[in-house]
């Protein structure tokens, strides 16, 4: 019924509970009486903007998967590297330098949105091939950031995992194709996003397919300066 009406349709399946989680006009099914109908014990209105993102939508805590390691509950994931890998030498020093200190993942800069446009941008492609080098070498697992769909056409042949930066965290176009790209995104908060727009964010990936999503939280730009971001 809900998918002949045009809607679409999320399952959560949990182990005593089952959550049908449906996105779309609800006013398509004013008329349907569905809380009556055989195996629903209640019907929830999630009133927020974002669904798939939403704790009502997802319950039960969630685990992503990458490579050889996951991130989620019961994993402390520690991921270290270099802001912007500079050359292959440096970029394998920190390497063994953080998996020897317990890391799971490297991270690195192949494409570095600066402030100023004459700052140094990042490696690119030659980046990338350093970081997949470094994988292979440590057996790590990767993450870099990407700032375009020619970055994330050109990262998901290098690394694990994709990273939008605080800067594009409302880049939609970006956040579509990230969706698209398969591979597990980590979506950092936005310079003054609230909790809402990043959620919405996260529902962008989400809405292409892509429910492997992790959420960074690393504060917001307030007047405050003694600190260089400010939590909730």
């Amino acid at each position: 019924m809900i998918l002949s009406r045009g809607l679409q349709v999320h399952l959560s399946t949990g182990d005593q509970v089952t959550i049908v989680g449906v996105v779309g006009d609800k006013t398509k099914l004013s008329d349907s009486n569905i809380e009556i109908a055989e195996g629903v014990d209640k019907v929830v209105a999630v009133t927020e903007s974002y669904k798939l993102s939403n704790r009502k939508f997802h319950p039960e805590d969630s685990t992503i998967p990458v490579g050889n390691t996951s991130i989620g509950p019961d994993t402390l994931t520690i991921m270290a590297g270099p802001c912007a890998i500079e050359n292959k030498d440096q970029l394998m020093e920190t390497a063994f330098a953080v998996k020897k200190a317990g890391a799971t993942f490297l991270r690195g800069g192949a494409y570095k949105p600066r402030t100023s446009p004459y700052s140094f941008q990042g490696l690119e492609i030659e980046g990338l091939k350093y970081m997949q080098e470094a994988r292979e070498a440590t057996g790590l697992r990767v993450i870099c950031e990407v700032t375009s769909e020619h970055a994330i056409e050109a990262a998901v042949k290098y690394v694990d995992m994709l990273q939008i930066g605080a800067r594009n965290m409302q880049n939609f176009e970006l956040l579509k194709e990230a969706g698209k790209s398969g591979l597990p995104v980590l979506l950092k908060r936005g310079l003054s996003a609230t909790i809402d727009e990043w959620l919405n964010a996260a529902e962008y990936i989400m809405s292409e397919g892509n429910e492997q999503v992790v959420l960074c939280e690393r504060g917001i730009r307030t007047f405050e300066t003694a600190t260089r971001n400010t939590l909730d």
